[in-house]
Parts: C-alpha cells; structure tokens; sequence
C-alpha cells in the first residue's frame, strides 16, 4: 500500500475485534486512543487517510462510538499535533480539561493531541480531520492553542471559510490553502491570499441567487476591503464583478443544457440576473450564441 494513502475498514472484522483493531489502526495512523462501542451491531467504522505535503488528511466514518485520549494514552503514546476535526454528518460532543462543548454538523474543532480529550458521536458520523505537527500550526495558523475551540457557529465570514475548507479538503489539493484556511479561523484577522479568495468564491457559490450579490457584499462578508478583495482577485486573472457573471453564466448554461423545464427568463431570474435582456445579452457575448439556441 502506497504510504501516501492508507485505509481501514471494520466491515470484515469480527464484532468482538472491531474496537482492538480500530485502537490500533489509529496508533498507527492518527494517535493512541481507546474505544468505546455504544451500538448493538458493534463498531461499525472506515478511515480513510491521504498526505498532504506535511499534513495528514483524515477522513472517518462511523456509528456511534466515543473515542478517548486519557492521560495514560496520552504518556504512553506521545503526540505533538493540532487536530482540525471538521464534522460533516452527525453531531458530537468534544470533553477536555477545561469542561465539554457541542460541535454540530458544519462545525469544526481544533484541539491538540498532547492534552486529553474525549470526541463523542450520539448517532452516525462523519468528519474531515486534519492532522497538523505542532510546529507547523505554530508557524502557519496560531502561535497559542490553550483550549479547543469550536468553530463554524458564527459570522458569515466563518462560515464561508468553513466551507470553503470542507471543499479543499474534499480535493486535497493545496497544503497551504488548508494551512491558511484553519489560520484565518484559529485566531488571525484575515488568512493569505489563497484563503481569501477561496472564501470569496464559495461565499459567492453560495450567493448566487442573490441579485443583490456584489462585491461589495463579498468583502463584507470576509471582513476585507473592496480594494482588497480586487487584488485578491487580480492575482487570479479576474475581477470581482466579472467573476460573480461568469460563475452565474456557468450555472445557467448548466442548467440550459442539462435541464428542459422552466422558461429562458425563469433560469435568468433563479441565477440572479434582473433582467432576461441582460442575461441574453451576457450569455451571447460569452458563450457565442443565445441561451435558446445552448438550449437545442
């Protein structure tokens, strides 16, 4: 097996087993832990892990389970690490020194793993988990981790940038868009370049509907100016506004093609276009043809 991605799987493993095969594999993979099974069918859990430059990206799911780095573990099996745990099914409840906080489907929690800690999932789950070396975060998100913080529940511009996370988690592609990402949300006003304009665009992905979206709506959203937000996207060969039509052209001419219900001025409308004149004359500068003729 290639050491850049490994997977485990409880499935075939016999009932009785599942709950000393999954210590171990994440022993090896992740952290020293126990596990607690509170389903009558048993553990019922896959991982999948993929390397990411200097990271590890974790993807886990799973039944209802809890799992528990006590002090012990924590001395006999010694991590330096910040965990980023980002829940994308079920909901859980993250325990440490300091008391207990929830973390709800969307949100995302960084703790480190030379502290104990208990993550407890009530019903099915799902998370993205990255796995950063201490120095590192230290380096490229937040000098200071005192206590685990929760994060997703807040401003616009956090969730755009949890979001924003959850898709380049999805790709694996950038280890410092991810690093910039989680360090725009573990304490820094604004993250880098790439962090930003990935916020911008999935606030955007989001918004689209929005006749009012603008970008000045965008640089509000992720606390930046709107001269900024334009060198962010001058960087990338576009600007704002531009970029805003081109992604509401891309989204009608799917749908154009692809679906035969509702009118030219009903897709307009839906993708944020005020006028169906508009949008004609915008799709045809940009597509070469009219949208009743992309239509067939």
């Amino acid at each position: 097996m290639s050491t850049n991605l490994r997977y485990a799987s409880t499935e075939s493993v016999p009932p009785a087993d599942r709950v000393a095969y999954w210590e171990e594999h994440n022993r090896r993979a992740l952290v020293g832990l126990s596990v607690t099974s509170y389903s009558e069918h048993g553990l019922l859990a896959a991982q999948t892990n993929a390397r990411l430059g200097r990271l590890w990206v974790t993807e886990i799911r799973g039944n209802e389970h809890v799992i528990e780095r006590t002090p012990r573990i924590c001395r006999a099996w010694p991590r330096a690490a910040v965990f980023a745990s980002l829940v994308t099914s079920g909901n859980a409840v993250h325990f440490h020194a300091g008391g207990a906080v929830p973390v709800a489907n969307g949100q995302l929690v960084l703790y480190r793993t030379d502290q104990p800690y208990l993550f407890g999932f009530s019903s099915p789950m799902r998370q993205l988990l990255v796995d950063i070396p201490e120095g590192l975060f230290a380096d490229r998100c937040a000098r200071d981790l005192a206590e685990p913080q929760v994060l997703g529940g807040g401003s616009a511009a956090e969730r755009a940038t949890i979001a924003a996370l959850r898709t380049e988690l999805a790709s694996a592609s950038s280890e410092d868009t991810v690093l910039d990402l989680i360090g725009s949300l573990a304490g820094r006003r604004t993250g880098g370049p790439a962090a930003l304009l990935a916020g911008a665009r999935e606030y955007i992905r989001q918004h689209l509907a929005d006749p009012g979206l603008s970008p000045e709506q965008v640089a509000a959203a992720i606390n930046i100016s709107v001269r900024h937000l334009g060198r962010t996207f001058a960087a990338d060969g576009v600007s704002p506004a531009r970029y805003i039509q081109r992604e509401r052209l891309a989204a009608a001419h799917a749908e154009l093609t692809t679906r035969r219900s509702g009118t030219i001025a009903e897709v307009a409308y839906r993708w944020g276009f005020a006028s169906q004149a508009h949008f004609t004359r915008a799709f045809r500068d940009h597509y070469g043809h009219t949208p009743s003729e992309a239509r067939g």
